[in-house]
């Protein structure tokens, strides 16, 4: 259809990419994407963040309505603390400057941060005034995007979503979740983790995607939006689920390495500002989400 509205979603090809991508093709979405790996299906374009010819290309030629910036470096434990500056600040900057100059048509651009930038001191709810208090490079340079995107939201339809802890189906054992209900699936007899009794604000992966979507309609453009569900789950509360959900105890070995020295106890996302804009959400219990996870076909690694 001519009049198909374009979405263009970075990072296209990772965990939360891919829902994000089913999310909007089934709101009627023609879905792009972009990914610095080679793959294999339609809409897709290989593109460095750092390649800023290729980049304006590719924006030229997609002309999206509407963006979802979701490439990043994500993994905290990543080797080179360089590498989250080159791709989460200087990639972002390269990206808007291309959207800003060759997008003609666009609606909205939804920038993904993260919690993480709140740091380890803060405890309880955290809201969006909360103050930043990043506690490693990672924080550090999605920090450091939200305040250089801030120069562009006078040029771009902008908005910038913090989204707390999210889990589900395909994301990578790197992750604490995934690795819980890995050691479950494979019904290993022990698991090496760290504190068990903090409490953290979860959330599925698709109630996310489907966050993103809607706000994507709503258009809050300038605004900052935890997105989270406002509750907390100890990890002691996921593993008796896992247990409950599959049948099978797993001694726990606390590794010192796991312990963090300033451990905050208790982690929650405020959701107060992402219902005023779109109301009360859905959302899978964490049991339900780590049922999904347990019962799923063994995943194919692409």
């Amino acid at each position: 259809m001519m009049n198909q509205k374009r979405a263009l979603i970075t990072g296209i090809n990772g965990f939360t990419g891919k829902y994000v991508s089913s999310a909007l093709k089934n709101s009627g979405y023609a879905v792009y994407g972009t990914g610095a790996v080679a793959a294999d299906f339609s809409g897709y374009f290989q593109v460095d963040l750092q390649d800023k010819q290729r980049l304006a290309h590719v924006v030229a030629e997609i002309q999206p309505s509407v963006v979802v910036h979701l490439a990043a470096i994500a993994f905290v434990g990543h080797g080179e603390a360089s590498d989250f500056y080159q791709v989460n600040l200087i990639g972002t900057r390269n990206l808007l400057e291309a959207l800003a100059l060759h997008a003609v048509n666009l609606d909205s651009v939804l920038l993904v941060s993260s919690a993480n930038v709140y740091g380890n001191a803060a405890e309880g709810i955290l809201a969006e005034n909360t103050p930043p208090n990043p506690a490693n490079d990672y924080a550090v340079s999605k920090l450091a995007m939200e305040y250089m995107a801030k120069l562009w939201i006078d040029k771009l339809p902008l908005f910038i979503v913090r989204p707390f802890n999210y889990t589900g189906v395909g994301q990578t054992e790197d992750f604490l979740l995934p690795k819980i209900v890995a050691h479950f699936r494979r019904r290993a007899p022990f698991i090496e983790l760290g504190n068990l009794d903090v409490w953290r604000d979860f959330s599925d992966v698709r109630t996310v995607s489907a966050i993103y979507k809607q706000l994507l309609a709503v258009k809050p453009l300038g605004q900052l939006i935890n997105v989270c569900s406002g509750t907390t789950h100890s990890l002691r509360e996921v593993l008796a689920m896992a247990a409950n959900i599959t049948g099978h105890k797993i001694e726990v070995r606390v590794n010192p390495a796991f312990v963090r020295a300033n451990e905050v106890k208790t982690l929650c996302g405020d959701a107060t500002r992402l219902r005023s804009l779109i109301g009360d959400f859905e959302s899978p219990t964490l049991e339900d989400t780590l049922r999904w996870m347990l019962e799923a076909p063994e995943a194919k690694h692409d």
